[in-house]
């Protein structure tokens, strides 16, 4: 497999959803709700749209997963897994907390990543073996050893009005042992800044694949430990993620308990 190849297809097809994205950015358009507090807007079907092209240009027998559009199924074990824009409320509202994410897994092995913010035209990517970067330099995890120096972020469930006790529960301890706690709105990008050392660590249950496979990839690329709430193996299809810079993970595993 030319795993360049799918790094440079995914690379393109992430400039070309930002692209999309930053036309919309600020201004006028559709606004639906999937669910409560869920939402959808024309700028996640465009960019849908967008990353579709590039990678069925380049793939067209490749299976595709995407948030808006579902799956669309190939005729290989390669899988493309796709949120067009992670943190949709926030766009909403013109906070500028917001990513494309693109994975590619083959056999159900996550092999590479990207996430780029748009706005702030970061752009994070990782291949396996290879290493994580921040556009074009390499990164890593923190080496922070302490709760009490600590930076966490985390994110809440759509239906966090079931189980809110716990959710909080797990938020208090984590907000009372840490030098502080984070909520931006994209898992995605939460991901990615503890890959390059900005947080020591993410936590947050009922995520989608589509939510965390690219920025798993570059966390572990970059050197982080990914688990359950319970230290058990993770999966995209999990129910919980646990990522830290490693040396501050077993606190946060007993905090989240």
């Amino acid at each position: 497999m030319d795993l360049e190849k799918i790094r440079d297809v995914g690379l393109a097809a992430a400039a070309r959803a930002g692209d999309v994205l930053r036309r919309f950015w600020g201004k006028s358009y559709g606004v639906k709700k999937k669910g409560a507090i869920d939402l959808v807007t024309d700028a996640d079907v465009a960019s849908e749209k967008a990353i579709k092209a590039v990678i069925q240009t380049a793939f067209p027998r490749h299976t595709i997963q995407a948030e808006e559009g579902g799956i669309a199924a190939g005729e290989t074990a390669c899988t493309w897994i796709i949120d067009p824009l992670d943190g949709t409320t926030n766009f909403a509202h013109n906070l500028p907390d917001f990513s494309v994410s693109i994975a590619f897994s083959n056999e159900d092995q996550l092999l590479f990543g990207v996430v780029l913010n748009p706005v702030n035209k970061e752009l994070f990517w990782a291949m396996e073996g290879k290493g994580a970067y921040l556009n074009g330099d390499p990164v890593g995890v923190s080496d922070v050893q302490r709760m009490q120096d600590a930076l966490l972020v985390t994110g809440f469930p759509y239906d966090s009005k079931s189980g809110l006790e716990a959710i909080m529960g797990r938020f208090q301890r984590c907000l009372q042992a840490s030098q502080g706690v984070r909520r931006l709105g994209s898992a995605a990008l939460d991901l990615c800044y503890v890959a390059c050392g900005r947080f020591e660590g993410f936590w947050e249950q009922n995520l989608a694949p589509w939510d965390t496979a690219a920025g798993v990839v570059i966390a572990a690329q970059a050197g982080a430990t990914i688990t359950d709430f319970s230290n058990g193996m993770y999966s995209i299809t999990g129910d919980e993620i646990l990522a830290t810079n490693g040396l501050v993970h077993e606190e946060l595993v007993t905090l989240l308990r």
